[in-house]
């Protein structure tokens, strides 16, 4: 599973999983470039993952300094709980143009870059939410659905090129870290409310970010050469029932 001589971009590189990641490429021997809305220890760019403009920015700026991309992680991404009935449009337009939009731009952005590497790569994170509904979680499942899809477009459209351009998903289930804290914080009981996250996973527990970080290092890797257009799920066993 090793990076060595791999220029890697990861978004929403601030957040729990973003900075597990980066770690996780960082010690398998790749060169990170991370990016996040707003920047500060551990983030190298500046980025707004919707704005097509920003994107280009940030992929010119590679180009300078690498001359070339062999992995993006389109990690970046945000949940809104609310059913049906109470997102709102404004809410549920949020949650697209992060979570939906900002994957549809980076690989269409990151396409040309990605094309001169050998061994091209792009791990889009969705979620068990993108497998299975929840009824408080509208936007977020939508969003997440359409990531998993557009992944499986942008796979059969990679392996038309040679050499061809590997794009996979990758759908935790709750991770430790800020996006759980924020869903538990909103609960009447937020120590239950963790509680019930936990119960409802086989395994037992919460995922851990290196757990996930280490699969995504898989399939940016050459050890995953053979792997495309699939859905790594990691859930401790929750869709499986």
């Amino acid at each position: 599973m090793s990076l060595t001589g791999h220029v890697v971009l990861i978004t929403g590189a601030a957040g729990t999983l973003g900075r597990a990641t980066a770690e996780a490429v960082r010690a398998a021997g790749g060169a990170v470039v991370a990016t996040d809305l707003n920047p500060g220890e551990g983030v190298d760019l500046a980025h707004d993952v919707t704005a097509e403009a920003d994107w280009a920015r940030v992929i010119a700026e590679i180009d300078t300094s690498h001359g070339r991309l062999d992995g993006l992680v389109n990690n970046a991404g945000i949940v809104h709980l609310g059913s049906i009935e109470d997102t709102s449009l404004a809410d549920w337009r949020r949650v697209m143009a992060v979570n939906a939009d900002g994957v549809f731009l980076g690989c269409k952005a990151a396409w040309p870059l990605l094309q001169r590497s050998a061994a091209p790569a792009i791990v889009n994170l969705s979620s068990v939410s993108g497998l299975v509904g929840g009824a408080n979680l509208a936007a977020y499942n939508a969003s997440k659905g359409a990531v998993r899809l557009l992944t499986k477009s942008v796979a059969l459209h990679g392996a038309r090129l040679a050499p061809p351009i590997r794009c996979n998903s990758v759908h935790p289930a709750f991770v430790e870290g800020a996006m759980v804290d924020d869903l538990a914080a909103a609960a009447r009981d937020p120590a239950r409310a963790r509680e019930k996250m936990a119960a409802a996973i086989p395994l037992g527990r919460l995922a851990r970010p290196e757990e996930i970080a280490a699969s995504v290092v898989h399939l940016l890797s050459p050890a995953a050469s053979f792997i495309t257009g699939s859905e790594m799920v990691i859930d401790g066993g929750l869709v499986a029932g």
